[in-house]
C-alpha cells in the first residue's frame, strides 16, 4: 500500500506515531472518449475564453466567484496562513459510543498504522478502545484542509474516517413528499411487512453482494475484443400492479423457506390472463437466476485490472 500521510495520533499527553493508507478503492470500468474519424482519444485543454488560447498551469490562479463575474483572489500565502499548525497530528478531541454517529456523516476511510516507535502505544489505544466500546472523535489536516474523523477499529487494525460537520449534512426537512409519522397503517399489513423483514434478516456477510453490471461489462468488453456478436439479453415482462396486501403475501410465501409460515390472508381475485403472465415472468426469471449461478465463480471476482491484462494479452496473441 503506497503510504498517503505520516503524522499522529493524539490524545491527552500521549502522541503514537502513525502512517495512513486509504482503506477503499473504486472498480468502476472507465471508457475514454475518442474522436469518432480515428478512434483518437479526446484531449481537455484549458482555455481562455477571452484571449482565445490556451492557457498554462503557471497562469492559473485562484478566485473565489462571490457574485456573477466578480472574485476574490486567493495565493498561496493567503492559505498557508490560515492552516492549521496541527497538519502533522490526528488530534482526538472526544471519545462517543459507534452507535451515536449515524453513517450518514461518514465519508472517506483510511487505515492506521504504527510507525518504528509506535507499536506499543498503537496497541495500548487499540486495546483500551476495544475494552470500552468507544470510538475517538478527531481533527485532521490533510491536504492544507482540516476534517473532522473519527478513529474506530476494524478489525485489528485502527482506521480513520473522515466525516462530514454537520453543516455539511442537508436537513430532512428539506425532502419533498415525505409521509407525515402518524399516517394510519392497517394492522395486518404493518404485521406482515415485520414478518417478511424477519424472514429475509440474516447475518451481514460482504462477501456476498458483487457488482453484476460490472461483470456483465467486463465479459461484453471480451466478446467485442473477440470479434463475437453481441447478443441483447431478453426484457423479462413486469407483472400487472397488484395491490399492497397482495405483494407483502407472495413476498412472504417466497421467504417461507427462510423462517416461519406467513400469516395466511385471503387475496384479492386477480384476473386469469394476469394470472398467467406472472408465472411467465417467474420462470423466465427462474431461468435468469440459474444463468447466473451458473456463470463460473472466477468472472464475478474479476477486477478492472486484471480485465485489462486479459485483455492486453488476448490483443497481443491475436496480433
Amino acid at each position: 500500500m503506497h503510504t498517503v500521510w505520516k503524522g499522529s495520533i493524539s490524545f491527552g499527553l500521549v502522541n503514537i506515531p502513525v502512517r495512513m493508507f486509504t482503506a477503499t478503492e473504486e472498480r468502476d470500468i472507465r471508457f475514454r472518449q475518442l474522436h469518432k474519424e480515428c478512434n483518437t482519444p479526446i484531449k481537455y485543454t484549458k482555455m481562455c475564453p477571452h484571449c482565445q488560447r490556451e492557457v498554462d498551469t503557471s497562469e492559473i490562479v485562484r478566485g473565489f466567484e462571490y457574485e456573477k463575474g466578480h472574485f476574490v483572489m486567493i495565493d498561496d500565502d493567503d492559505l498557508e496562513a490560515i492552516t492549521p499548525e496541527t497538519r502533522r497530528a490526528i488530534e482526538i478531541i472526544d471519545f462517543v459510543d459507534l452507535s451515536e454517529v449515524d453513517p450518514v456523516y461518514f465519508h472517506k476511510s483510511y487505515f492506521l498504522s504504527p510507525q518504528d516507535t509506535g507499536e506499543k502505544a498503537y496497541a495500548l489505544l487499540r486495546s483500551a478502545m476495544e475494552q470500552t466500546g468507544k470510538i475517538g472523535v478527531a481533527q485532521v489536516t490533510m491536504r492544507n484542509r482540516q476534517s473532522l474523523a473519527v478513529i474506530r477499529l476494524y478489525e485489528h487494525c485502527i482506521m480513520l474516517e473522515t466525516i462530514f460537520y454537520p453543516d455539511e449534512v442537508r436537513p430532512v426537512s428539506q425532502v419533498p413528499a415525505l409521509p407525515e409519522a402518524t399516517v394510519q397503517l392497517a394492522e395486518n399489513e404493518l404485521k406482515m411487512a415485520t414478518e417478511l423483514i424477519s424472514n429475509m434478516t440474516i447475518p451481514f456477510d460482504p462477501a456476498k453482494y458483487t457488482d453484476e453490471y460490472r461483470s456483465d461489462l467486463q465479459k461484453l468488453i471480451e466478446k467485442k475484443l473477440e470479434g463475437q456478436e453481441i447478443a441483447t439479453a431478453p426484457t423479462v415482462a413486469r407483472t400487472n400492479v397488484i395491490d399492497l396486501m397482495q405483494a407483502l403475501k407472495e413476498s412472504l410465501e417466497s421467504t417461507a423457506g427462510q423462517a416461519a409460515m406467513p400469516i395466511k390472508i385471503e387475496p384479492e381475485p386477480t384476473p386469469s390472463k394476469p394470472a398467467r403472465k406472472r408465472t411467465t415472468a417467474a420462470s423466465s426469471s427462474e431461468k435468469e437466476q440459474a444463468s447466473k449461478k451458473a456463470a463460473p465463480a472466477s468472472l464475478k471476482k474479476t477486477t478492472t485490472t486484471s480485465t485489462t491484462k486479459t485483455l492486453r494479452k488476448k490483443k497481443a496473441t491475436s496480433g
